[in-house]
């Protein structure tokens, strides 16, 4: 199971959001690709990065701060956020990025997710699905899809998709536990792994969701449990690596 240590962006600075809510922001750090370094040191396999003004602009926006963490550490980073094109997504890959996370557009454009798939490789390509109570939310979580996360990861399937991550914004930032068996149902419904993410508090979550490594959860995303300590990160990883 992979661990993916999150660094959300906004204003060029590393901050943590409670569910998904912009007033509601502690800033952790003015140096993201600092944040990304003690991340790589402590063991991370992998980063998941986040343009919270991309997702409110509908395109990226703050790729100087994605390019000076892809120039500070050698693992792989995803990046999510805005992300709505296919000049945009080449744009990302690009740099250096290794998987675009598609969000909003997989609910108003399947077919463009189907076209970055072909092109880029499923691999490359990522579908974020954020829900509340089951119903998809798109535009950085402010208006609701009107269609159910386990039906939207089924079309993805079918589009070609390979991963998708799940987060379930109402608990998303509170440290209040994660949804593995809603994160499992999905994977078992679509076919398709899914990595966790939302409330992830202790290392009993990642214990957790190990359990459910057999139903198609292939990681999980920790942000405000490591920034605030509730987690550590090498602890976590090791509990990832079992057999």
């Amino acid at each position: 199971m992979i661990i993916f240590p999150a660094i959300d962006i906004r204003g060029g600075k590393c901050v943590r959001l409670v569910k998904g809510d912009f007033n509601q922001e502690t800033v952790f750090s003015d140096r993201p690709e600092n944040m990304a370094k003690k991340w790589a040191d402590e063991g991370g396999q992998y980063l998941h990065l986040v343009d919270l003004d991309g997702a409110r602009a509908g395109k990226s926006q703050n790729l100087d701060t994605v390019e000076m963490i892809l120039k500070t550490v050698n693992i792989p980073v995803e990046l999510g956020g805005g992300i709505r094109t296919m000049e945009n997504i080449e744009q990302v890959l690009d740099m250096g990025v290794s998987r675009v996370i598609l969000g909003s557009i997989a609910v108003k454009n399947p077919e463009l997710v189907q076209q970055a798939c072909k092109k880029y490789g499923s691999e490359r390509i990522v579908v974020g699905i954020d829900a509340k109570d089951g119903i998809v939310a798109v535009d950085g979580w402010g208006i609701s899809g009107n269609v159910e996360a386990k039906e939207l990861a089924k079309k993805m399937a079918e589009s070609g998709v390979k991963h998708i991550i799940y987060t379930d914004i109402s608990r998303d930032g509170t440290l209040s536990g994660v949804n593995a068996e809603a994160t499992a149902e999905l994977a078992r419904y679509s076919g398709v792994k899914v990595v966790a993410s939302g409330g992830v508090s202790s290392i009993e979550d990642i214990k957790l969701l190990k359990q459910y490594e057999q139903d198609g959860i292939e990681g999980v995303i920790v942000g405000k449990s490591i920034y605030t300590g509730a987690l550590s990160l090498p602890e976590a990883l090791k509990i990832a690596k079992e057999e």
